[in-house]
């Protein structure tokens, strides 16, 4: 039977969270792809692109992959009892639950990063322990069956080493290339360990206001799971 893999979609959704894993995962062979929501009218990402959910939280089938992309609104599913419950059901069953930059928070949000180590988003990074989990400052993080991405574009490196474990290296390999994704930016600013200081200050500036908003939505949640 096809492997079923689920791709929670979301208003503000950050697209290339949700559409590099994508591409990555619906290559391989004998898998079924959803994008699954509330229900499928149409939700915007955070850039103004339009994605269309392909199934309800009502009509997803048991999926051997669970994946929360993240994105600008993930602070509203933190705290949406509706979203956390279908992750929860979803997660009990799933083979590998996994998440990709921000997404990470939502997990924690349902209580699935208890002890667990993770990571996410290099500007919110510091929300993790918040929700009981052990932060890891890598690309990709697997713990158990739990594998988090970092930020947007180790969506990538995730799926490619999610595809290594689900079908083996070969076909990974394989993907890869199709894909051709050799990395080569015109820039060393992708990490706040690399870019100029005056870059890395600014971007922290201007993600000063959502770090405060999601700090207190995380705090709320953690006080929900009486981890504070």
């Amino acid at each position: 039977m096809a492997l079923q893999i689920g791709f929670l979609l979301f208003p503000q959704v950050q697209q290339l969270d949700l559409t590099g894993p994508y591409d990555v995962l619906a290559s391989l062979p004998d898998v079924q792809v959803h994008l699954v929501w509330k229900d499928l009218v149409p939700v915007t990402s955070s850039t103004g692109l339009l994605l269309k959910p392909t199934t309800t939280f009502e009509d997803c089938p048991a999926l051997d992959v669970i994946c929360v992309p993240g994105g600008a609104g993930v602070g509203a599913l933190m705290e949406d009892e509706q979203t956390l419950a279908f992750i929860k059901a979803q997660a009990a069953q799933a083979r590998y639950v996994t998440s990709v930059c921000t997404g990470s928070l939502v997990l924690g949000a349902a209580g699935l990063l208890r002890g667990k180590r993770a990571t996410t988003h290099w500007a919110y990074h510091d929300l993790l322990p918040i929700l009981g989990a052990i932060p890891v400052k890598d690309r990709v993080v697997r713990d158990g069956n739990l594998f988090t991405g970092g930020g947007i574009t180790a969506g990538i490196d995730f799926a490619l080493t999610l595809a290594q474990e689900l079908v083996g290296v070969d076909t990974a390999q394989l993907v890869q290339l199709q894909l051709e994704y050799a990395p080569a930016p015109p820039f060393d600013s992708g990490s706040p360990d690399t870019a100029p200081s005056g870059i890395v200050e600014e971007a922290r500036k201007r993600a000063a206001p959502s770090l405060k908003l999601r700090t207190e939505i995380t705090e709320r949640a953690a006080a929900k799971l009486n981890l504070r």
